[in-house]
């Protein structure tokens, strides 16, 4: 990759990660709800507080990663430029296409497919997995 291509994905990285970083985290507990009423949710509104907390403790979760994601990739431009883009399992390069809509992928779509079912056992997941 040529130096004019590498300062193209750091601008795209740098754009990501503002933008992740003006977004900030998402509340746990709405901000317009008072502590006391917080605290003392309906029994009938319980679980659709609680989901709402996983939901917004989820995103939190999946934007830290992103953002990790995003500096270890700024990081590698600045350290190794000659190994961004370059798939951590396999040493093939990853796609254009992957890398314009992910500048912070380290796997190419095979590898990443392979370390995908590894993990869910190749299987789709069902209600009784996330016990």
């Amino acid at each position: 990759m040529n130096e004019k291509e590498l300062d193209a994905f750091k601008t795209r990285l740098l754009e990501h990660q503002a933008t992740l970083r003006a977004e900030g985290d998402v509340a746990l507990v709405p901000e317009n709800a008072d502590s006391d009423t917080a605290r003392r949710v309906d029994e009938d509104a319980a679980p659709l507080a609680e989901m709402n907390q996983v939901i917004a403790s989820r995103r939190n979760r999946d934007r830290t990663e992103r953002l990790e994601a995003i500096a270890e990739a700024l990081e590698k431009l600045e350290d190794d430029p000659e190994d961004f883009g370059i798939c951590e399992d396999c040493s093939e390069t990853i796609g254009r296409r992957r890398l314009e809509l992910m500048p912070w992928a380290t796997l190419c779509i095979r590898c990443q497919e392979l370390q995908e079912k590894r993990d869910t056992g190749g299987r789709r997941r069902h209600l009784t997995d996330y016990k």
